[in-house]
């Protein structure tokens, strides 16, 4: 069990066997961009709610349940998520970050309301979705609606200093002092070993005891890891990410036959020993999925696990939660995505065919 508490990992969590961070969604409220590339009002519940089903036994609308159709520019919808993901053990949230290069953001105003309020009292980290904005789930891939851009060690400065006062904030997530901060596609950053470098220099600089620098080792399907360079260039962990999928080079054939000749999304059945695959290597950490179904957004072009349950995602958060088992307590990071991705079909909050199952399958296999 994890014994210790600090203002880093908080007391309320110490008699869980990991620290749960869930990737938190900022996309639910309406901005000027969304309304000029998809229509006055979009949000993710744009897509969430007019999801349908496209085959028998698809399991489309999901609706949520106790938060409704929430605004994240409401500070009382901020609290009830915090409540709620602490009951269950979640100990923070990692919002999605968008920094475009040369100052340009996007979908900041919750996160900056968040820390701007000291409200409310939850754990929170960034993760830099340092990836070009394109219109690939809406039947225009080739539409470049926001391009990433690296300008070089001027921006990274601007970049830094822009999200230090979240660095100082004490609610924010830190491994063994350090504040927490993931990178979504470092294979994309033009000298990542460089990246680390500044970005070490300047939290130190600042009189940080620097970053806690985490890559995304991205493998959908068990094809491969997208990036596996994360030691090489100075990275202190990488999270193994990988859909929950049941998966054998027979049944990949099969699936793109199927695809193929008949259209529709491909899909998969979902797995409770997905863990067993995972890397065991102490510097990579893994990320567990409740389930995945992003039809809402890609129609027939997008992929759908059949048959995930409540209890064989706890299956999964245990085998997780063993594989980090023997590592220091601030070390053990179970990442989990995500808490509101509901037009990706993987969020904990509580939905109305589910209700709080999700929450209760991870505080389960956490305790």
């Amino acid at each position: 069990m994890i014994e210790t508490a600090s203002a880093a990992f908080p007391a309320a969590a110490s008699s869980l066997k990991a620290r749960a961070l869930a990737f938190y969604l900022p996309q639910y409220f309406p901005i000027e961009e969304n309304d000029q590339w998809w229509g006055a009002g979009f949000t993710e519940w744009t897509n969430a709610a007019r999801a349908r089903r496209l085959y028998p036994g698809h399991l489309q609308p999901t609706l949520p349940g106790d938060l409704g159709f929430y605004d994240l520019r409401v500070p009382e919808t901020r609290r009830a998520q915090a409540d709620l993901a602490r009951s269950y053990g979640v100990e923070a949230f990692v919002y999605w970050h968008y920094w475009f290069g040369g100052g340009d953001r996007i979908l900041d105003r919750p996160f900056r309301e968040v820390l701007e309020s000291g409200e409310p009292d939850l754990g929170f980290a960034l993760a830099w979705a340092n990836q070009t904005w394109t219109g690939i789930w809406h039947a225009a891939a080739d539409r470049v609606l926001k391009q990433q851009t690296y300008p070089g060690p001027e921006d990274d400065r601007a970049h830094f200093d822009a999200i230090l006062p979240a660095f100082r904030d004490e609610r924010y997530v830190r491994v063994g002092g350090r504040p927490l901060f993931y990178v979504f596609r470092p294979e994309e950053l033009p000298d990542p070993a460089a990246f680390v470098d500044r970005w070490q220099g300047m939290a130190r600089d600042a009189g940080l005891e620097g970053l806690y620098l985490v890559a995304e080792a991205s493998d959908l399907l068990g094809a491969g890891a997208r990036y596996t360079d994360a030691a090489a260039d100075g990275f202190d962990a990488s999270v193994y990410m990988r859909l929950p999928a049941r998966v054998t080079r027979a049944s990949r054939l099969r699936m793109r036959a199927m695809r193929k000749a008949l259209g529709g999304p491909e899909i998969w059945p979902y797995s409770d020993s997905v863990v067993d695959e995972y890397p065991r290597d102490p510097d990579v950490q893994p990320c567990i999925y409740p389930n995945w179904d992003n039809t809402p957004r890609a129609g027939r072009r997008g992929l759908v696990l059949q048959g995930s349950t409540p209890e064989l995602f706890r299956r999964n958060v245990e085998a997780a939660v063993a594989l980090l088992g023997d590592r220091p307590a601030e070390e053990r990071l179970l990442w989990v995505k995500s808490w509101n991705e509901w037009a990706e079909g993987n969020h904990l909050e509580p939905d109305l065919r589910q209700g709080h199952g999700w929450l209760k399958a991870l505080r389960a296999g956490l305790s």
